[in-house]
């Protein structure tokens, strides 16, 4: 293939990596930057400052159906699981914390190695082979508690497969033994309806550029009153209530809130374009397998395999025909290793290998999957003359 002009035509289908800057997001952002004040000045140009902060917060709080006063917030994804798994929450006048951790054996990196409990009150829980949470694993751990104060790490949905944990009926078992439920919502917030009730979530965990906000952006979302995070990751000058110390990213949180008021007016997204699409892959490629086919999962989410394939290779040749995508596969020092995730669901190597992952979202157009469609089309040809070649 030739060297491709900047006048080409590109597909971004790599949403659940990072959403493009919502217009919204820029717009809110580049007001905020003119803006002097410091938001815990008293003069006018601070309050002026903090007004737009505060409204951003009750954005954020509306887009988990929670309250604005429960909204902490920190630079991300990562900060915010850090920041709420600690065994030092306390919850009204109980000020005994929590002593284990459990965590999904598909947490994002940020849960896995990112929590302040000490290795030894960690168990990681086992999934099936579609990447569900084992709930009898679940119980089994809780019922060898003792007196043992439990935590559940449990993801909303996944972001490499897009599979839809079983939430509510997790945290209805953790809920039974005194525990709490600390839910990453990073790739669900801005793709399918959130709330505290619904999903049993004691705390939502978000990041604002997975739905069109900033980079460097999240929260951390406390369900009610009277949940405290005693042992703040950062301290300083008592920001956010004392929960995050530090002068906010007044511009960063004001796109946040923009874009989550951009994510709510939309319409939900239906799973009749994601199961077109997968209808056109295998088309293309009858022995493609999409992983976590059977359980529920966002609607903007397919990660599948053609056996026999590598994903680097395959990434390689769908960016030189203008279309971004990512793998189900880990890159470390130089090495594609496959990934935690697919690991954990019994993917066998040769297939986990080839996976990879589409995301789109909002300003994802006709023609992105139409170039997708062409992209395949020709990349499949020449893995099937190959394999022609291999098997003469």
């Amino acid at each position: 293939m030739g060297m491709m002009s900047l006048a080409s035509p590109r597909a971004y289908l790599d949403y659940n990596a990072t959403a493009p800057l919502r217009p919204q997001a820029r717009a809110a952002m580049l007001a905020a930057l003119d803006m002097v004040g410091n938001p815990s000045s008293v003069h006018h140009e601070g309050r002026a400052v903090r007004g737009l902060m505060e409204k951003a917060r009750q954005s954020v709080a509306a887009l988990v159906g929670g309250q604005a006063k429960h909204v902490i917030f920190t630079s991300g994804g990562t900060e915010s699981a850090h920041l709420a798994l600690t065994p030092h929450i306390h919850e009204g006048q109980d000020k005994a914390g929590f002593d284990l951790l459990a965590v999904s054996a598909v947490e994002h990196a940020c849960v896995l190695k990112g929590h302040r409990f000490a290795e030894e009150a960690v168990t990681i829980l086992p999934v099936d082979g579609n990447g569900l949470i084992n709930l009898g694993a679940l119980e089994r751990w809780l019922q060898g508690l003792g007196q043992a104060r439990p935590m559940l790490a449990l993801q909303y949905a996944n972001n490499e497969t897009g599979v839809i944990q079983p939430l509510k009926a997790a945290a209805d078992l953790v809920h039974a033994y005194g525990g709490l439920v600390v839910c990453d919502a990073v790739q669900a917030a801005g793709k399918v309806p959130l709330s505290f009730e619904q999903s049993g979530a004691d705390i939502f965990l978000l990041s604002a550029h997975k739905f069109g906000g900033p980079k460097g952006a999240g929260a951390v979302v406390l369900a009610r009153e009277g949940l405290h995070i005693a042992a703040p990751a950062l301290v300083g000058g008592g920001q956010e209530k004392g929960a995050r110390a530090g002068t906010q990213n007044v511009a960063a949180i004001v796109g946040l809130g923009a874009a989550a008021d951009a994510a709510r007016a939309e319409p939900a997204l239906a799973t009749d374009i994601r199961d077109r699409l997968i209808a056109d892959i295998l088309a293309l490629a009858p022995d493609a397998v999409v992983l976590g086919a059977d359980a529920p999962r966002l609607p903007n989410t397919i990660c599948c395999a053609v056996p026999g394939t590598h994903a680097e290779t395959l990434l390689i040749q769908f960016d030189l025909a203008g279309v971004a995508l990512s793998s189900g596969s880990a890159c470390s020092s130089g090495k594609v290793a496959v990934s935690h995730v697919l690991r954990a669901m019994a993917v066998p190597d040769g297939l986990a290998g080839g996976a990879l992952r589409i995301s789109f979202g909002f300003a994802t157009a006709p023609e992105d999957f139409a170039l997708f469609k062409a992209a395949f089309a020709d990349i499949m040809k020449k893995v099937n003359e190959r394999r022609g070649k291999y098997a003469a």
